[in-house]
């Protein structure tokens, strides 16, 4: 008995190494994305009328993006996998592609809001400008984000999305395959609770690395602290009141462009984009 039970000890160590490893490897790797982000971007992108660019640029920025803003708080998914796999002989690949699959799904939303914005750019112009309905659409989508926050869609999908060991064994194949669809599941549920959010980043500033850092704090809030109902409201109080602030006083919203020069704000970003797209 205590042979087994040194042995069981042993193995509990070796797993907690093992956990803390995953997460430091999903931490640098977002600390790494939110370093190529900021060197394509130039942090001066504020709302809905920006320049998203070509397909394949946007693309590429996004995936980044979401691997910078969704590592942190993908990892109870991720760490609890790894624990099952481990124990079910799984290869370690396996891993790995619960990450490309939950990556996936997210570029897939990325690509469906491309497809959109391009097309009303395509049929209306420069359709918000920020000195005309520009301002007053960026409000409507984060108060549109808030109200969001208390509905039973959004309870369902946070609920799966903060719940690693029961959507795990829901979810559960015993192939390569298997960890790429489990990924793509849990993203889609994600995509499910955090849309709303997203938005509301594509309203504020897609390009912009403080409202990139703005909202992935408040996704890793609601994954990640202890209290379900506190970090929604939480996150719900303060979507609000960035709503209600841009409504009534826009210039005390960091980032605000005044209205006289909305129009450098909305091209100089662009211009900046490609010419770091062409450094080394």
């Amino acid at each position: 008995m205590g042979t087994q039970a040194a042995a069981a000890a042993t193995r509990g160590r070796r797993v907690e190494r093992e956990q803390v490893a995953l997460a430091a490897i999903l931490v640098a790797l977002a600390v790494v994305c939110w370093w190529l982000t900021d060197r394509r971007l130039d942090g001066m992108a504020m709302g809905p009328t920006i320049d998203l660019g070509g397909l394949a640029f946007y693309t590429g920025v996004w995936v980044v993006m979401m691997a910078a803003m969704m590592f942190p708080s993908v990892w109870p998914i991720v760490g609890m996998y790894e624990r099952v796999r481990a124990a079910r002989s799984v290869p370690a690949a396996g891993t790995s592609l619960v990450v490309a699959g939950y990556l996936f799904a997210w570029t897939v939303w990325g690509l469906l809001a491309f497809g959109a914005i391009r097309l009303a750019h395509a049929l209306f112009g420069n359709f918000l400008p920020w000195d005309g309905a520009g301002r007053w659409v960026a409000a409507g989508v984060v108060l549109g984000a808030a109200v969001y926050q208390v509905t039973p869609a959004k309870n369902a999908c946070l609920t799966r999305c903060r719940g690693p060991v029961m959507f795990v064994m829901e979810n559960w194949r015993p192939s390569l395959y298997g960890a790429f669809r489990m990924g793509a599941v849990h993203g889609g549920w994600c995509v499910g609770c955090c849309w709303a959010l997203m938005a509301a980043l594509f309203a504020l500033g897609v390009m912009s690395i403080g409202w990139m850092a703005f909202i992935a704090a408040l996704i890793a809030v609601e994954k990640l602290f202890p209290s379900r109902i506190a970090a929604n409201w939480s996150v719900t109080a303060v979507l609000a009141l960035v709503g209600m602030t841009l409504l009534v006083s826009p210039s005390s919203v960091p980032g605000t462009p005044d209205a006289g020069s909305a129009g450098h704000m909305q091209m100089a970003p662009m211009k900046a984009m490609h010419q770091k797209t062409s450094m080394p």
